[in-house]
């Protein structure tokens, strides 16, 4: 069921199976991403369905901030590629154990990542009126 490749990458590597980015330097390790950063591992997977499910483990993971144990360096902390694939493949199997929870969870994670965007947009919106509405009273 689990069926993933993780690597470093190279900047310029053009991959052609669904991958997600995984940054591992700084405070954010850990973070995932569909662009790639500059420093970060890449997972490979066979289908898209498994690189989505995967994506929102990984994300749930750097928001709980799971990654901080693991990170080495005393200036720029950094994540290794051997801790990240052992934990991320633990991590991701025992998450999968459940699939009819790991797919409700899923679920409500889009929902809510939709929701904060209407609500960035609709900030967006007021704060072009609110410079709307200065602009004509300034200009009279």
């Amino acid at each position: 069921m689990l069926n993933f490749i993780i690597k470093t990458h190279r900047v310029g590597t053009i991959y052609t199976k669904p991958h997600l980015f995984i940054l591992n330097k700084g405070m954010n390790s850990g973070k995932p991403q569909k662009e790639p950063f500059t420093n970060s591992f890449v997972v490979l997977f066979q289908n898209e369905d498994e690189c989505e499910s995967l994506f929102f483990i990984a994300y749930s993971l750097w928001k709980t901030k799971f990654w901080h144990q693991f990170l080495c360096g005393s200036v720029i902390p950094f994540l290794r590629l051997p801790d990240f694939k052992k934990e991320f493949f633990l991590k991701a199997k025992i998450m999968m154990e459940e699939h009819e929870l790991h797919v409700k969870h899923i679920a409500a994670l889009k929902l809510l990542e939709q929701k904060e965007k209407q609500f960035h947009e609709n900030i967006n919106l007021i704060n072009d009126m609110r410079r709307v509405i200065l602009y004509r009273y300034c200009n009279k």
